[in-house]
């Protein structure tokens, strides 16, 4: 049974839309399951794919036992005709090789950022139709069936390299409350192998060009000064970051959105 739950959607923080969910799933719930939720941009799965796996995939003792993620960001941009019912994108359960499960909405890149962990995953026989608000009236007895053990709402058993695209390469993936920009390059790629630190760089972030300088943390660097260097994300393979220290590395660059393609070269 797992006892930790977390939800990530894209509702903002405090939301009603997170009471009637949190209330809809606790009714479902066993007493002592707890909940955290995680809130992303509307509509954004870049994000929501950047902090599921960042979620699912921590370190054992980062991570309560018996976990479980549940995703909702469901833009409805996989048909782009009128949809009867209200009909979105089907809801899919995964096994993760550390065991964590997780049940998320087949839109965009929600899967992205864990498909290479999949050791399965299912489609599911929840309702895809008959609710604009499908994450409280119908997806709460998925996750609390799965939280419970109970796997009688899956379907049919399919691939993740079939139905589950490649993370985006070399884009923002997540933009933190301090403003400091997740990008999706990370430890290990060929681009980074050359960077070493007090490198002076050329950082174009969508319309937006400023420079850097490469860094080993966040804080050796000058009070304002831009850095790009190895974050906190990514456990083994850390993604690098833009932060301004005192400031904002997204008013820096514009604010840009998760998913906004990212130019690194040498000043």
């Amino acid at each position: 049974m797992s006892s930790f739950i977390h939800l990530v959607c894209d509702y903002a923080q405090g939301d009603l839309a997170w009471a009637e969910v949190v209330a809809a799933l606790s009714c479902k719930l066993h007493d002592d399951t707890r909940i955290h939720t995680t809130s992303v941009h509307p509509f954004d799965t870049v994000s929501t794919g950047f902090v599921v796996a960042q979620l699912a995939l921590a370190d054992r003792e980062l991570r309560p036992k018996n976990m479980l993620v549940f995703a909702n960001c469901a833009p409805r941009k996989d048909k782009k005709d009128a949809r009867p019912g209200n009909e979105g994108e089907g809801l899919l359960f995964a096994k993760l090789k550390n065991g964590v499960q997780v049940l998320a909405v087949n839109s965009g890149y929600s899967l992205s950022f864990v498909r290479d962990q999949i050791t399965e995953i299912w489609s599911t026989n929840v309702e895809e139709a008959g609710s604009q608000f499908r994450s409280r009236d119908f997806f709460p007895l998925a996750v609390s069936k799965a939280s419970r053990g109970d796997f009688s709402f899956i379907k049919a058993k399919m691939h993740a390299t079939e139905i589950v695209p490649q993370e985006p390469a070399e884009v923002v993936g997540y933009i933190d409350s301090f403003g400091n920009i997740k990008t999706t390059l990370r430890a290990g790629d060929a681009k980074l192998e050359s960077l070493t630190p007090g490198t002076r760089l050329k950082v174009t972030v969508g319309t937006h060009t400023s420079t850097a300088t490469v860094a080993t943390g966040s804080f050796n660097i000058m009070e304002g000064d831009l850095a790009f260097a190895p974050g906190s994300s990514g456990h083994e393979r850390r993604y690098w970051e833009l932060f301004k220290r005192g400031g904002s590395a997204s008013d820096e660059f514009g604010h840009p959105l998760a998913g906004t393609p990212i130019k690194v070269q040498t000043a």
